[in-house]
């Protein structure tokens, strides 16, 4: 288990200023282009926002060769924003940059987000606040709204709830937000969000875990803070933010380790708090602050030529894995998507009468990927599979989902893609009586024998929560915090 307190030197820095009610965390790394912007909203929310409490922002920065922490600390000092703000707080903004200890030997997100824990315990916070470093859309307001609902109304864990271009967010869409809400009950939109808010409580929570692997020390700490805060039995809710405008990518040219990293991290815990979820049945909304906000976000493309390319071309690399991982009728479907993908990129490359990609026909069904998913968590149980390996055989299908999606979407706006992901939520819903009895009676706890190779198939194939772990009370909590 990492340790909890802070190193020696790092301990001393965060010692000098003193306590503090409220802080704003910025994980970072290169994002010198991004981060100034962040820092002044981030510095005009704390100021506007919260004047009559002790504000701190951290940025926990993994060495960044582009200057990103120096300007962080060179970004407006707050005695500037005051002045544009036109108020008067009671104490000063206090400001740090540091470089982030790794975790046992590994650095990442979640190494850094654990920096900021440390010093946000060290400190005393109330309220914890933690924005990506790469926003272009963040305001002062959003502070408020990550903050407000700890300090004002005892919730410990608030997530954010914002609109996103119909291609963006694909694992969150496909993965992480149906299987928390099938496991847990829980309608949580954005379990990876990247913004979010902390309370002291739930902080110490996170401190307390002994189970910091290599992925949540990367981009799994999003998806573990989500689970432990649910599974823990903290008070969760929602924040509307508007529009996130980022850094995104098409996610057939550029997965990177994200996917991986994420997928693995919720099949462990999937597998941890078994005894949880198998109790839990249906979803039901959480509290959600904040106003509606409409925005349109910017369009991202995708290739999806390049999608189906990933996807017939692990069929092949990937068919021994599929056969230790999938029963007999996943395979036959998988077979018969394959055949369909392999006709779709015919016409599309055909010379003669070639077909735009507007044209195509390919689909993926929500039943079935969310029935390859509980797969892939029945041979997460019984470790009869490598992880990592584990992972990659389902990357090539992951394609093929999104390929699916983006297909079925192309001519609807971002509000109307909502109802396919609503949709694929709910067969996640659907497949998960069956998923509970196949691991009530033992599935994957040995290792399946690869059958024979299928044939392949001619044709496609077809109440609101309440704070219950606060041991502030609400009314406390808000005169700490005054709404400008």
């Amino acid at each position: 288990m990492p340790e909890r307190a802070l190193p020696e030197a790092l301990a001393e820095e965060v010692k000098r200023l003193g306590p503090a009610d409220i802080m704003v965390g910025i994980p970072s790394f290169r994002n010198a282009a991004t981060i100034g912007h962040v820092t002044r909203a981030a510095q005009a929310g704390l100021v506007q926002y919260f004047p009559d409490s002790k504000p701190v922002l951290v940025n926990a920065d993994a060495g960044s060769p582009d200057g990103t922490g120096r300007v962080v600390v060179e970004t407006q000092p707050p005695d500037y924003v005051e002045r544009i703000l036109l108020v008067r707080p009671r104490n000063r903004l206090q400001r740090m940059s540091l470089t982030y200890p790794e975790v046992d030997g590994v650095g990442g997100k979640g190494a850094a987000l654990r920096t900021i824990f440390q010093i946000a315990d060290a400190l005393g916070l109330e309220a914890l606040v933690v924005v990506d470093s790469d926003l272009r859309s963040i305001v002062p307001e959003w502070i408020e709204l990550l903050a407000g609902p700890i300090l004002k109304g005892g919730f410990d864990y608030v997530t954010p709830l914002y609109q996103r271009y119909k291609y963006d967010g694909t694992i969150t869409n496909t993965v992480t937000y149906p299987l928390t809400r099938s496991l847990y009950g829980l309608r949580i939109r954005q379990p990876i969000g990247g913004d979010f808010g902390v309370s002291g409580d739930l902080v110490k929570h996170y401190l307390e875990q002994d189970d910091w692997t290599d992925d949540i020390s990367k981009f799994g700490i999003d998806i573990w803070m989500t689970t432990k805060a649910i599974t823990g039995g903290f008070a969760v809710s929602q924040t509307r933010l508007g529009a996130k405008i980022h850094d995104p990518k098409d996610p057939g040219a550029d997965l990177g380790p994200m996917f991986s990293q994420v997928v693995a991290t919720m099949l462990r815990l999937t597998v941890e708090h078994a005894e949880h979820w198998m109790g839990v049945h249906g979803s039901h909304a959480v509290p959600t602050y904040g106003f509606e906000r409409y925005a349109d976000p910017p369009p991202l493309d995708v290739d999806v030529v390049r999608l189906l390319t990933a996807f017939t071309r692990g069929r092949a690399a990937n068919a021994e894995a599929w056969a230790l991982l999938f029963p007999p009728d996943r395979m036959t479907a998988l077979e018969g998507l394959a055949v369909d993908a392999g006709a779709a990129l015919d016409e599309i490359t055909r010379a003669d009468t070639p077909t735009s990609v507007e044209d195509v026909v390919f689909h993926l069904s929500d039943d079935l990927w969310a029935r390859i998913i509980y797969d892939l968590a029945l041979t997460a149980r019984g470790s009869t599979m490598d992880m990592d390996r584990l992972i990659a055989a389902l990357v090539p299908i992951y394609f093929a989902r999104v390929a699916s999606l983006v297909i079925e979407a192309r001519d609807m706006t971002t509000q109307q893609a909502e109802s396919l992901v609503e949709r694929q939520a709910r067969a996640y819903e659907q497949a998960k009586p069956s998923f509970v009895e196949r691991w009530k009676a033992g599935e994957g706890l040995k290792a399946r024998k690869a059958p024979a190779k299928p044939k392949a198939a001619k044709s496609k194939a077809a109440k609101p929560t309440k704070p219950t772990k606060s041991t502030k009370s609400a009314a406390k909590r808000s005169t700490k915090a005054k709404k400008a």
